[in-house]
């Protein structure tokens, strides 16, 4: 069963910018906008590809292609992430880099949407072969970014290690240390306490708020997460703290399963041990597929996007969908849902927690300052609470989806920006 208007072979093909237009549509339907804010917001401002020279450990070069979407800088700078995988493109970029204008806009950051990447698989390369790639591609990027214009920060591939790199690459050639040009690095050069934890971090606290609007009990609540990565793990483990029970939890090889409940803090995650999810000893073995068709209260696909499509939309037999990952729901899928009645909370606002502490650790760069863990944990406490109350708002107001309800609040802030400034002539 496909959405209407939506075959299933367009939905196998459905890229990332495809989805996202297909969403503001749906959104700017609802919204009173200027139809001309709706087609500029339907096309990034510049797509940047660059060339990467790469001296690979034997002495033979490979030249890699790398790619930066920014979106829309109405609110302030490009902001989103870099990442290293084999399927990165164009088409990616821009609908990630739409993606993150609404998540801004969401938590009312002062940020537009960015997003780039290379196209590689970083296993393939060495530590030493990851930095030079790293360094040349903030060389070929320096005049498209900078702590004004455009900041990327890890994703997918990269880590805070990247980050440093990249930060170090920009500022040697700039003549002066600038840890504002990207976030997400180590602390000791400028990153922020609890930057890494905090998508997952942001995942648990809109579910444990959904939980309460829902009016469940977290005792009685049973969680499926897949994707035991830093996103997938933060949020179980917050969860697993607030005394929901996270039965399942998987990783690229398979997943595990105990109906009694696992203890999320004996499984290391992905990212901390690759392959002790899928080995660890648990009572059930399962694929990832199974588990996204567990009986559970709340599922959350944290690991990649278009996981949640018309092949699977009607085996779901979750309660709730709390996405942790970055477009894990084909529209189709979504359309499935919402005829099931199975609320979906989304990405945009979900795992904001990512760049709502990115925008943390800016302001910490800027002015030189750093914040403790405590402070910046309750800083996004109080900002995703903002988010989540003015979400919650347009839900019970026009009862809508939650998507709908948070793309109707991200336009209606970006709009209201463009319409300010309105258009240079």
């Amino acid at each position: 069963m496909a959405a209407k208007g939506t075959s299933k072979v367009e939905e196998e093909s459905e890229s990332a910018v495809q989805t996202a237009r297909r969403q503001l549509e749906r959104a700017a339907a609802q919204v009173d906008v200027d139809p001309g804010t709706i087609e500029r917001l339907s096309h990034p401002d510049k797509v940047h590809q660059v060339s990467i020279p790469l001296r690979r450990d034997d002495g033979s070069l490979e030249v890699f292609t790398g790619y930066r979407a920014q979106h829309d800088s109405v609110r302030g700078p490009f902001k989103g992430g870099l990442r290293y995988h084999p399927d990165v493109s164009a088409e990616e970029c821009i609908g990630l880099s739409m993606w993150m204008t609404w998540k801004c806009a969401v938590m009312d950051i002062p940020f537009g949407g960015g997003k780039g990447g290379i196209v590689v698989d970083p296993k393939t390369l060495s530590e030493d072969e990851k930095e030079r790639l790293t360094r040349r591609f903030a060389e070929e990027l320096r005049d498209m970014i900078g702590p004004l214009h455009d900041i990327p920060a890890p994703d997918m591939g990269t880590d805070p290690q990247t980050m440093a790199w990249f930060m170090d690459a920009y500022s040697m050639q700039e003549g002066e240390t600038t840890p504002g040009v990207v976030t997400g690095k180590p602390p000791v050069i400028g990153g922020s306490h609890g930057r890494e934890e905090s998508p997952g971090r942001s995942v648990g606290i809109i579910a444990r708020e959904a939980i309460d609007y829902y009016d469940w009990n977290p005792e009685e609540t049973t969680v499926a997460v897949q994707g035991f990565g830093s996103v997938g793990a933060n949020a179980a483990r917050y969860l697993d703290d607030l005394g929901a029970k996270v039965v399942a939890v998987s990783d690229v090889e398979g997943a595990i399963y105990d109906p009694d409940g696992l203890d999320t803090k004996d499984v290391e995650g992905h990212d901390e041990k690759p392959g002790m999810v899928s080995g660890y000893d648990a009572p059930k073995t399962l694929g990832n597929a199974e588990l996204l068709e567990l009986d559970v209260d709340i599922l959350i696909p944290a690991a990649v996007g278009n996981v949640l499509t018309t092949d699977n939309a009607n085996q779901i037999q979750a309660e709730m969908i709390v996405e942790g990952a970055n477009g894990p729901t084909t529209s189709a899928a979504d359309a499935i849902f919402e005829e099931r009645g199975i609320p979906v909370i989304p990405d945009i606002l979900a795992n904001a927690g990512g760049v709502t502490v990115s925008y943390f650790e800016w302001l910490q760069d800027i002015n030189r300052r750093a914040w403790s863990l405590e402070r910046v944990n309750d800083e996004l406490e109080t900002e995703m609470l903002k988010a989540w109350n003015a979400v919650r708002a347009e839900v019970d107001e026009r009862n809508v989806t939650w998507r709908d309800a948070a793309y109707i609040v991200a336009l209606s802030r970006v709009a209201k920006a463009h319409e300010a400034r309105g258009l240079w002539p």
